[in-house]
């Protein structure tokens, strides 16, 4: 199972929004911060994606690209990024190909019961398909800008 840090990313596709599909291999030449998160509209996703999105011109300097990933249909994703303009695709991973791939499904306590959901967790990939860096169980209050100076120091 992946991830593994300092280790190449296998290549993996998904559904993207603007009707693309996503292939990891195609953005080799550029860091790439993908984010997974739990569900679109919800207060945490929200804030997180709008952080994003606000330093996303920081990002593009420094020759990163981001992506967001849930479980979410596509048509959930094309209202969440037109919503709150989303300069970045959000992928559908209904399937849970990148979900297990990266190892963020977890049980998690919800109103008492336990469910399988993804445990918010970001990770940056190198020019070179590498993973470098990953947060796990990410708390969303300050986590973009602790992103954004990892991206900043490579």
């Amino acid at each position: 199972m992946f991830p593994m840090l300092n280790k190449l990313v296998p290549d993996f596709e998904l559904p993207s929004t603007g009707g693309k599909t996503f292939k990891l291999s195609e953005h080799f030449g550029k860091n790439l911060v993908i984010y997974f998160y739990p569900k679109d509209s919800t207060p945490g996703c929200t804030t997180q994606g709008v952080q994003f999105r606000d330093n996303y011109p920081d990002f593009v300097k420094l020759n990163s690209e981001i992506v967001g990933i849930s479980r979410d249909s596509l048509s959930s994703h094309e209202k969440f990024k037109s919503k709150f303009q989303f300069p970045f695709e959000l992928l559908s991973d209904s399937q849970e190909l990148a979900c297990q791939l990266f190892n963020v499904i977890k049980m998690k306590k919800m109103y008492g019961k336990e469910v399988r959901g993804i445990e918010r967790s970001t990770f940056v990939i190198n020019a070179e398909g590498i993973l470098i860096r990953e947060w796990r169980g990410v708390k969303v209050e300050g986590h973009v800008t602790e992103v954004l100076d990892f991206v900043n120091s490579i």
